[in-house]
């Protein structure tokens, strides 16, 4: 057998998947390109898609907070995307064709909140212009970006069913890690996770502060974030935990900024 060319390096003749290969690189610190900035994930179905009377003051909040703080705005979906998944489905659509049909929902919300924001400086960011960001806020911008994450047609299949894993959560919590932000919060419509939807029982409990372990080990059958999120925050290294706010009630992202009591908080 002639034997491959290999260029001298710690990886030479390596697999790429021995285990011992991975355990030797754990612990090794990589690069926070932007360590003060703030990824805050303004859910579609949970704020946008309630119209003026909650995006216009919120919209306000964020930008006031941008001159103080550095901020990274993430848009969620809504009830566009149920359209398009429902309808998707319905004609037997695999998931990566449904990934990137709602993406395209995420895309025009975060046009729509970049004019919104245009008095603060709000400028649209593309996906694959992610590494743009901090000269953006040194130029004293304020960035917005669609959640959905790129994988497309290449979408993870999904455990159970067809919808896609990684939607806008999951890939505001991408961003953050890539980035090394210092924190990722998701602007909901709720004061955070409830041990069952407070909308449906009025005696759910809040639940403030958990770990992820706990929460995978508690297998609720429904949630205000994405699932797929918990296991991706339990193999994270930049990003620690995620907060969850109620974008309906203002000064709660200002408090999640400020590390103050409010919400919840989901930590490795």
């Amino acid at each position: 057998m002639t034997p491959r060319h290999e260029i001298e390096t710690n990886m030479r003749g390596e697999t790429l998947v021995r285990k011992g290969l991975m355990r030797r690189q754990a612990g090794i610190s990589t690069l926070r390109l932007v360590p003060d900035l703030h990824v805050v994930k303004v859910g579609g179905h949970g704020v946008i898609d309630y119209g003026r009377e909650v995006v216009l003051p919120l919209m306000e909040e964020i930008g006031n907070l941008s001159k103080r703080h550095r901020i990274l705005v993430v848009t969620g979906g809504g009830v566009r995307v149920r359209h398009i998944l429902d309808i998707g489905i319905d004609l037997g659509m695999p998931t990566g064709v449904l990934a990137e049909l709602a993406s395209k929902i995420s895309e025009q919300n975060a046009v729509m909140v970049t004019l919104l924001l245009s008095k603060w400086g709000g400028s649209r960011v593309k996906t694959a212009d992610l590494l743009e960001l901090p000269t953006m806020l040194h130029l004293n911008l304020l960035p917005v970006i669609h959640g959905t994450p790129p994988y497309g047609l290449y979408e993870h299949p999904p455990e159970t069913g067809l919808i896609p894993p990684h939607r806008t959560d999951t890939g505001a919590l991408l961003m953050a890690e890539v980035l090394g932000a210092k924190s990722c919060i998701l602007v909901k419509n709720v004061d955070g996770l409830y041990t069952e939807d407070p909308r449906v029982n009025p005696d759910a409990e809040l639940i403030e502060e958990i770990t992820v372990k706990e929460l995978i080990t508690m297998d609720m059958e429904d949630m205000v974030l994405e699932r797929k999120m918990l296991y991706l925050l339990r193999d994270t290294v930049n990003v620690k935990e995620i907060r969850i706010v109620n974008g309906h009630k203002r000064g709660t992202i200002e408090k999640a900024i400020k590390g103050e009591r409010i919400g919840t908080v989901i930590r490795v």
